[in-house]
């Protein structure tokens, strides 16, 4: 479970985020939306243990800078950040040596180097490898820990159609284990069978937090409600 509760962050004077409380159940896609200069970054960066920021963020109940919570949560971020030197199966045999994962970690990274067509590029270096092949490792590594919560910041950008089908397999297969999964996006259509809780973020404020039976009972889409309340006022 990823619970956030009063989260507010500011950068000298200007308030990007402004006490915002959510939670993500296990088994349950949430999806963060919101306009340019909304606050996903900050919420995700926050989220992700990369900023200070007041208020409260649990993973699984534990605080989400405590290591033992870093060892059941997964992060691919918007930009992947890979090392030059080392090879794509390097990479995860990193991540595996990092989370002290057992001796069967090998296996799941040949099931997921070929989920998303990396086997005949595990001997590539980080340097050589497409923007698309960069995300695709990044999505291998995250996924390689078995992760409790996972959050996804722009996932699809980048892949190809292949990869986009196969990575929706995985998010359905993650939310059947009972994962907790938050995808951040602009790509609205990108998530659309995807998600059961929308969260629409807009000037450092929830402008809406709906389930999926919410939106289908208002007969409105993910889209309309998006800009209906993102364009209220402006």
């Amino acid at each position: 479970m990823l619970e956030v509760t009063t989260l507010t962050k500011k950068y000298g004077n200007v308030l990007a985020v402004d006490s915002i409380s959510f939670t993500v159940n296990p088994g349950e896609i949430g999806v963060l939306l919101g306009p340019n200069g909304a606050g996903k970054s900050t919420t995700i960066k926050s989220i992700a243990g990369l900023l200070r920021f007041k208020g409260t963020i649990s993973i699984c109940k534990l605080d989400n800078k405590s290591i033992d919570a870093k060892k059941v949560f997964g992060y691919v971020p918007e930009t992947p950040a890979l090392y030059d030197a080392l090879t794509v199966y390097e990479h995860l045999a990193f991540i595996a040596k990092a989370y002290n994962l057992d001796e069967g970690w090998q296996a799941e990274a040949d099931r997921l180097l070929s989920i998303f067509d990396l086997t005949d590029k595990q001997d590539k270096v980080g340097k050589d490898l497409s923007k698309g092949m960069c995300q695709k490792v990044s999505l291998c590594c995250a996924l390689l820990i078995n992760p409790k919560v996972i959050m996804l910041d722009e996932p699809m950008i980048g892949l190809d159609p292949k990869a986009i089908k196969e990575l929706k397999k995985v998010l359905i297969q993650l939310k059947e284990q009972r994962c907790s999964v938050l995808i951040s996006t602009h790509i609205i259509d990108s998530i659309e069978e995807l998600w059961d809780k929308v969260l629409i973020l807009h000037k450092g404020k929830f402008a809406a937090i709906r389930t999926r039976s919410e939106v289908d009972k208002s007969q409105e889409s993910i889209e309309q409600l998006f800009f209906k309340v993102t364009e209220e006022g402006e």
